[in-house]
């Protein structure tokens, strides 16, 4: 490649890359429970008003309209927040929702498994480039 030709290497802000990272991460999850919807034995389980053990009722629908929302606002609210608020932020829901899906995966079908892998590794990102947030040289 010649000097005219060698594209430009550009830094991506670190909070792009976590919210970028959200977004990625709620397209799987999305997903994921989509597919669940071509198994004989989860409509079933959900016309029998039950799901992994959990009664379909109000209180477990806003419960898991809570826990889609809050990784959803965090898309938005990476880029906005104050950069301390967002790096707390950022690892703990991070490290909470990794736990959360890799638990939910145990005894699941191999798409599911490898669906929460790849989620867990996502979420995995958000933590690292979180915790290494860059921080700015102090003045001499």
């Amino acid at each position: 490649m010649t000097a005219e030709t060698k594209l430009e290497l550009s830094n991506v802000n670190v909070r792009i890359k976590i919210s970028a990272l959200w977004t990625a991460m709620l397209f799987i999850f999305a997903y994921v429970d989509l597919f669940s919807l071509y198994r004989p034995d989860f409509r079933a389980d959900i016309e029998a008003g039950e799901i992994s053990g959990f009664t379909i009722n109000e209180s477990f629908l806003l419960g898991t309209t809570a826990y889609v929302v809050i990784p959803s606002l965090m898309v938005f609210l990476s880029l906005v927040l104050p950069p301390a608020v967002s790096r707390i932020a950022n690892i703990a829901l991070s490290v909470v929702y990794a736990l959360t899906i890799i638990a939910g995966a145990i005894g699941e079908w191999n798409y599911y498994i490898l669906g929460s892998a790849i989620e867990a590794v996502l979420l995995a990102a958000i933590t690292y480039y979180a915790w290494t947030w860059p921080r700015e040289a102090r003045p001499a």
